[in-house]
């Protein structure tokens, strides 16, 4: 193993479910996956963010619906028979993400990841695990967990009430 894939936490391989938004592709950790559902528009909520576009009623659960092309400032979303929510489970709650489209699952090895270049990005770069490649493509990954918890995403909140 070179000493570049010993950086890598596990040094073990990882699934990823590949989404686009606008002309890029990204990834994020398929455990953090519940299901994939075609997009019906939330009900709307008072005082919101504008990238929270509601919420969906999701077998008796409430669920927040995020449209990340919003969050990311990628231009109006476009929403049409291949724009999905994406369910979420994030510490213990469930979160959907709005998303152009989902491609696959992709497994990489640790020495298709690599880190994430220090640059002016569209995501803050704390929320990017790193770029995996394959052959002729290039997944932007996102530790969605940081990101869905973060501060200016307001959904996930510490348990105090």
């Amino acid at each position: 193993m070179s000493q570049d894939a010993q950086v890598q936490s596990t040094g073990a391989a990882a699934e990823y479910l590949a989404f686009t938004l606008g002309q890029e592709e990204y990834g994020i950790d398929i455990q953090k996956v519940s299901e994939i559902r075609s997009y019906e528009t939330p009900t709307r909520i008072a005082n919101a963010p504008e990238f929270v576009k509601g919420v969906v009623n999701l077998r008796g659960l409430i669920v927040p619906i995020v449209d990340m092309r919003i969050k990311f400032n990628l231009g109006t979303p476009n929403y049409n028979q291949f724009t999905v929510v994406i369910i979420l489970n994030i510490g213990s709650r469930v979160v959907g993400m709005v998303v152009d489209s989902v491609s696959d699952v992709t497994t990489l090895e640790p020495e298709q990841i690599k880190a994430a270049p220090e640059m002016g990005s569209t995501i803050n770069t704390e929320h990017i695990v790193g770029l995996g490649t394959l052959e002729e493509r290039m997944l932007i990954l996102v530790d969605i967990d940081k990101l869905m918890s973060s501060e200016d995403m307001g959904l996930i909140e510490s348990a105090v009430a």
